[in-house]
């Protein structure tokens, strides 16, 4: 039996890094070793946890994870690593593919796609257990594999903005949230409030239950899938 591959998430913001860490607990074959807020954090878990994947924020406050990454390499780590970040300028992404990066998230995302870029590393990670040398086509293979062709996330009409304000109330809640409730808190429609919470659910991020709450008409109540 193959052994988990064990992942470390560097991300300064607690609910974005739990949000990752709920991700990756839906998945089959990845282990989280720990969750860490800072470049410094990062480099120390890296030596004292070894593992054998980090998922980087490349904005972090006592670092850029870029950084981090060169100084990794220059140690003579070879650890992969996921830029998991809201940086999109070309140049960084150009930097980034040069520091050996293996995959490049720019938030937000959903978790299918979460999902589909996880699944594509381990099976590039997989394709290079028990073998001493691969044919010409074996490489192409993984190098494909590090590419996958992904739906967009967003649906016509949704706002980047609007959704993470959104996301950031139900991963508040202890309990769920209603569109009512979530409106009330976002400052948006309740009819705008439900079209985002039902966009969540299609993509996997909540759930949807019927609320009983007293006399008169339930509503639905949605849970952020922890």
């Amino acid at each position: 039996m193959t052994a988990p591959i064990r992942v470390l998430i560097v991300e300064d913001e607690p609910l974005t890094a739990e949000a990752h860490a709920a991700y990756l607990a839906r998945l089959d074959g990845f282990e989280l070793v720990g969750s860490v807020p800072t470049g410094r954090a990062m480099l120390a878990a890296v030596t004292a946890d070894r593992p054998d994947l980090v998922l980087l924020d490349l904005d972090l406050p006592d670092a850029h994870g870029l950084q981090l990454v060169r100084a990794l390499r220059s140690a003579g780590s070879a650890i992969d690593v996921i830029a998991v970040t809201a940086a999109n300028d070309a140049r960084g992404v150009k930097n980034a593919i040069a520091l050996g990066i293996v995959q490049y998230l720019v938030k937000p995302f959903s978790f299918r796609t979460f999902a589909e870029r996880m699944a594509t590393y381990r099976d590039f990670r997989l394709g290079f257990e028990d073998r001493r040398s691969l044919s010409q086509t074996d490489i192409d293979e993984r190098l494909r594999a590090l590419r996958p062709v992904t739906r967009p996330d967003l649906e016509k009409g949704i706002s980047s903005d609007t959704l993470e304000s959104i996301r950031a109330v139900l991963m508040r809640s202890t309990s769920g949230a209603s569109a009512t409730e979530v409106a009330r808190e976002t400052g948006t429609s309740r009819v705008t409030a439900r079209r985002y919470l039902e966009h969540l659910k299609t993509v996997g991020q909540v759930d949807k239950d019927v609320r009983y709450s007293g006399p008169g008409r339930p509503e639905y109540e949605y849970r952020w899938l922890r």
